[in-house]
């Protein structure tokens, strides 16, 4: 069989398996985009124009949103090379019906109008779903999100808790807990109270897990009552992040909900950077800050993700031996083809088959499901024929099985959907 048939065979198979999208930051009462404006807004491009060369100025609250995307599309013969500019490509072809070659600044109206019309079909969401093949997909939602308005098996509820684990010193954090839980922080006990509060309104409304994003230098601590209470009651709850965690994680195994640990991005690196457009990683962070609270609770998983393929060995071999540690996705800069095709055959030769979630689309919007997951099924499939089939080790079916596991199974095992 001629390698590029192997290829297609097997993309074709991966193509056909609906999808649980196990992270996105979804708005489910506005999941897909109004305008081309929602599209090329994404900070992707945003990023990538004002790199190229684009000023900030067309990216200012008084430019029509017809300039803002005719000046991003305008930039976008500077960065065609990139994975950002294939997306796009997919979304125009297979959303617009755009059946260019290339996109250039000429397209940009021509784009515009047709999505104007195309993304006010009162359908639309139903076609985006029925065309990405997408069954579920999970959200990120803060502590006092209601949870209301949309369904929950669609839209699976997830407790972001990066305000509750950074921010309870400020405040408007504290009055918003307040009026989410009616518990007022006074000691470890109300600390306690409130946290388990949000855990049983999530898992009453369809939660299937927690998730926080984690600078580099952070390690969670299990921090006494007195020590709490000193920092609730005297100092405005500072210095209780990584106890804040450690509660958290209690709670994740009481609720039996997994823990989603995004680690290793440092805010703020370019603070002239463009919304969305200032945060990189930094690589002094290290999975052994995580040991405590890895062995602490065997009981919960921890789908892990990393900023850098440079780390991804050090997830591996945390996996390798951590029953409770699961490599999850690719996530933000190592989501382009080359960290992926390095990051999968590491994790495909080292790490359980049945801990492996393959993949998730981090979409703001719901038509960037569809070109980030043929992204990563086209290296799936080209990995499952170079290093599975071609030499003997599975039979085409039998490659088949095991990308279905990635994108699919172990997502529905892992998080119980």
């Amino acid at each position: 069989m001629p390698a590029d048939q192997l290829v297609a065979d097997l993309t074709a198979a991966l193509d056909a398996i609906p999808l649980i999208d196990p992270h996105s930051h979804i708005d489910p009462l506005a999941p897909v985009s109004k305008s081309l404006d929602d599209i090329l807004g994404y900070h992707y491009y945003t990023e990538l124009a004002h790199s190229a060369g684009m000023s900030q100025e067309p990216l200012g609250k008084d430019v029509s949103p017809r300039d803002r995307v005719r000046a991003i599309v305008g930039h976008m013969d500077r960065y065609d090379n990139t994975a950002q500019y294939r997306w796009f490509l997919d979304i125009a072809r297979t959303f617009l019906g755009y059946d260019g070659t290339r996109i250039t600044a000429g397209d940009a109206d021509k784009l515009l109008d047709a999505a104007e019309t195309t993304f006010a079909q009162p359908d639309w969401e139903k076609q985006v779903f029925a065309k990405t093949k997408l069954e579920k997909i999970f959200l990120t939602n803060e502590f006092d999100d209601p949870l209301e308005g949309f369904d929950t098996n669609v839209y699976v509820p997830c407790l972001r808790t990066d305000s509750l684990v950074f921010q309870l010193d400020r405040a408007e954090t504290r009055e918003r807990l307040f009026k989410a839980t009616g518990v007022q922080l006074r000691d470890a006990g109300s600390l306690r109270k409130a946290l388990a509060t949000l855990f049983l309104h999530f898992t009453r409304k369809g939660a299937k897990a927690c998730a926080i994003s984690l600078p580099p230098d952070f390690e969670p601590a299990h921090y006494d009552d007195e020590y709490l209470y000193e920092q609730i009651r005297h100092h405005d709850c500072r210095d209780i992040g990584p106890g804040v965690f450690w509660l958290i994680a209690e709670l994740c195994r009481d609720f039996k909900l997994p823990f989603d640990l995004m680690i290793g991005v440092n805010r703020r690196v370019y603070v002239n950077g463009v919304h969305q457009g200032q945060d990189l990683f930094d690589q002094r962070t290290s999975l052994i800050q995580y040991k405590r609270v890895f062995n602490a609770f065997p009981e919960v998983t921890f789908p892990v993700s990393v900023l850098t393929s440079a780390q991804n060995q050090e997830l591996v071999a945390y996996s390798w031996i951590f029953p409770n540690v699961v490599p999850n996705g690719h996530w933000w800069y190592s989501n382009v083809p080359p960290y992926i095709r390095k990051d999968l055959g590491e994790r495909l030769s080292a790490v359980p088959k049945t801990k492996l979630i393959g993949y998730y689309s981090d979409a703001y919007k719901l038509e960037f499901v569809l070109p980030k997951y043929a992204m990563y099924r086209r290296i799936l499939a080209t990995t499952l024929a170079d290093d599975f089939v071609r030499p003997g080790v599975l039979s085409e079916a039998g490659a088949v099985a095991l990308g279905t596991r990635l994108l699919r199974d172990n997502v529905r095992d892992t998080f119980k959907v």
